[in-house]
This record gives structure tokens, C-alpha cells and sequence, in this order.
């Protein structure tokens, strides 16, 4: 079992941070968005997307030469703490870009919400329990560890709304419609 524990962790991890997401369209919308039909604008899209995925890169990178350099992480923490870190971050920068206003002042639909909540918890247990240890190969990881991971983790969400903050300072509406300005 040990030689498909990669395969079963990419798996999980993708399950996982899908299921807050597909609760996103019982989400509430911020008031301001649904007053009026807005048009879907492709430019503006690409943006957001490269935006955010180069954000995201960045906390990869950071996350893995924590692991790799700092902590001198064996295989099996590096994979329990990499999988801690990408599944929490991913889960809860949902909350955050979802919304152009700060994320503490958008409250989310109460089944994306439970979903975070529940995603975040059996990622924390589950290095700790022995399903995780045999399917995935994890480990219970050493605190210093989990304080690293979770300042990670703080540093991308606030980093995401710093970001979010800037990106949206560059878009202006007009007659319904979103328009980037470069």
C-alpha cells in the first residue's frame, strides 16, 4: 500500500478541497454584486486567475523550502505536512477571494462555511490517525512543525486579502459591466 500513498494523497487532497466548492452556489452574494446584471468579462477573469495562481505559486514554493530546508523534513512528514498546508490554505483562501470586501465582513453561505470547517478539521486529524499513516504514508508531525504550517497558511490568507485589495483598486464598472483598468 505504501507505493500508492502519493496517489491517494493527490486524490484526497483534490476531494477535499472541492468540497467546500461545490457548495459555493448555495453561497450568499454580497448585496452590492446582485443589485444589477453585471456581464461576465473574460479579460477580468484571466487577471483574477493569474493573480491568484501566481499568489498561490508563491506560497507553494515557500511552503516547500520550509519543509525541505528549514525543518529538514523526512519523506513522510514532508508529504503530511504538505498536504496539512496546501488543503487548509486552499480551503480557506475560498473565503477569501469570494467576496471583493474583507473576508470578516462577508459572512458565507452557512454550507461553504461548515464545509471549510469540516475540511479543516479531518486535515488536522487525519496525519494523526492511523488511516493516515497507512493510505497516505503521514506522520503525526512535531509541533514545530504545525506552527510553521499554520503561519504559512496566516501569511497566504493575508496576503490574498492584501492582493485582493490591490487587484480590485485597478477595476472600476461601468454600465453593468466590470472593466480592468490597466
Amino acid at each position: 500500500m505504501k507505493r500508492y500513498s502519493n496517489r491517494w494523497q493527490i486524490l484526497l487532497t483534490n476531494l477535499l478541497t472541492d468540497f467546500p466548492e461545490m457548495t459555493i452556489a448555495t453561497d450568499n452574494a454580497d448585496k452590492e454584486l446582485v443589485e444589477k446584471p453585471r456581464r461576465w468579462n473574460i479579460s477580468f477573469i484571466r487577471k483574477f486567475m493569474v493573480t491568484f495562481g501566481l499568489l498561490s505559486s508563491v506560497f507553494d514554493y515557500l511552503t516547500f523550502g520550509v519543509l525541505l530546508f528549514i525543518l529538514h523534513a523526512a519523506p513522510e512528514e514532508f508529504r503530511a505536512g504538505w498536504f496539512l498546508e496546501s488543503v487548509i490554505s486552499a480551503s480557506l483562501v475560498v473565503l477569501v477571494v469570494r467576496t471583493r470586501r474583507p473576508f470578516f465582513k462577508s459572512i458565507p453561505g452557512k454550507y461553504l462555511l461548515t464545509a471549510t470547517l469540516l475540511v479543516v478539521c479531518v486535515t488536522l486529524v487525519l496525519s494523526f490517525i492511523a488511516v493516515g499513516r497507512k493510505l497516505f504514508g503521514f506522520t503525526a508531525l512535531p509541533s514545530s512543525f504545525l506552527v510553521l504550517m499554520g503561519v504559512i497558511v496566516f501569511l497566504y490568507i493575508v496576503s490574498a486579502e492584501v492582493l485582493k485589495k490591490a487587484f480590485y483598486k485597478r477595476v472600476k464598472f461601468w454600465k453593468g459591466r466590470e472593466i480592468a483598468i490597466n
